[in-house]
This record gives structure tokens, sequence and C-alpha cells, in this order.
């Protein structure tokens, strides 16, 4: 079993890396086209790979490994929970462009079930955090909670806006790239910089900074879409 960790951890490691040298460029690039398709798969297999040795990582760590101290539980916990909100923000990210189509209200059991792990998780991690006072367990899962109850409100809605696939792929795989970047600063930076702690607030960064990255997106595009809804209006005319 031990073998095996020390495997995935390698994984873990180079998948982060991938994830986190290449999520950047479907950000930048030109929308649907060959390079913003390329680097977004290639950013979905690296988050794939460190959501699946992270949670056993977690696992290893809490359940089979007699020298985790009671630290290690709670970061462990932490790197489980982050498994679940990259996966869940990644998987919706591109179930959203799968049935960009629909006109009606959305019934698939996997689509409904991994938000409400989301918001399941998150919250029982909240609840964790409190009992044994760790403000990153504490706060950071209500942003999975918000996220899990978000998609959830998206599936079981008909649509009502032109284009609302566009902009949930947005928002879930910018979510996406929270969870890789404050994976990064919670366990990556801090190891590579040889630092014992690091401040909440630096924890709570990629989530402050890339949030309004979200919205400001969202805007821009809601507003250029209805130009363009506009124009097309006009030259009709």
């Amino acid at each position: 079993m031990e073998f095996l960790f020390n495997i995935l951890k390698i994984v873990h490691i180079f998948g982060g890396f991938l994830a986190l040298f290449v999520f950047w460029i479907p950000i930048v690039t030109k929308k649907g086209g060959r390079v913003h398709r390329i680097s977004g798969w290639l950013y979905v297999g690296g988050m794939v790979t460190v959501a699946i040795s992270a949670f056993y990582m977690g696992i290893y760590r809490i359940f089979l490994d007699p020298s985790t101290s009671s630290e290690d539980v709670s970061f462990s916990w932490f790197l489980i929970f982050i498994a679940i909100l990259s996966s869940a923000a990644a998987y919706y990210g591109i179930r959203v462009l799968r049935f960009k189509k629909r006109k009606t209200r959305h019934r698939h059991a996997l689509d409904l079930g991994y938000p409400l792990l989301l918001v399941f998780s998150g919250i029982c991690m909240s609840v964790y955090g409190f009992l044994s006072d760790f403000p990153l367990l504490l706060w950071f899962p209500i942003v999975g909670i918000l996220l899990g109850i978000s998609q959830l409100f998206y599936w079981i809605q008909a649509p009502k806006k032109k284009m609302h696939w566009w902009f949930e792929h947005l928002a879930g795989m910018l979510a996406c790239c929270i969870s890789t970047i404050t994976a990064f600063t919670v366990f990556g930076a801090p190891r590579l910089l040889g630092l014992e702690s690091v401040s909440i607030i630096i924890w709570f960064l990629p989530t402050i900074l890339i949030t309004p990255l979200i919205i400001g997106l969202s805007i821009y595009y809601s507003k250029k879409f209805s130009g363009s809804n506009k124009t097309n209006v006009t030259h009709k005319k």
C-alpha cells in the first residue's frame, strides 16, 4: 500500500504541474479553437489524474498510515475535498457542452449526483473544520457548497438564457482552476519554498482573485453576445 502511495504521489505531482502550467491557455486563446480544445483537454486530463491520486493519498493518510499526525489528518481531508471539488467542476464544465442544446430540465443521475456530493462533502468538511478548529476546512468548503448548489439549479431548470452553456462552461472550468491553484498554495508552494506555515489569506487568494474574473468574463461575454444579436437583427432588417 505504501508503494502504491509513493507511485501515486509522483503521478499526482506530474498531473498537478501539468494542470498548473496549461490552465491559463484556454482562458487566453480563441474559444472553441484548436489550441483552446487541446490545452483544455490536457488540463482536464491533469486534473483527473490529480483528483484520483489525491483521493487515494488522503484515504491512505487518514486510515492506513499509523504515523499520520492530527494536522496531517486535517490536511488529508482537505486534499480529499479538493479532489471532489476539482473533479466536480471539471466534469460540470464538460457536461454542459454535451447538453448545450437542451431545452428542458435535466435529470441525468450523475449530473445531479456530483453536485449533491459536492454540497454534502462541503457541509461535512465545514463541520469538521469547526470542530477541529481548522479555519481552512471551516471556510473554504463554502466555495464548494455554493458551486454545487448553482450546478444543481442549472440542471433542474430549463435554460432561460441564450448561450447558457457557454457561461456555465466558463464558470465550471474557472472554478476548477481555483481548485488547482489553491491546492498548489496549500500543499505545493510551502514545500517548494521550504515554508513551515502560510497565512490563511494566501490559501484563499486564488478564490479572491479568480471569482471576480469569472464574474467579469461573464459580463463581458454577455454584452458581446447581446451586441452580436442586435447586429444580426439590424442586418435582417
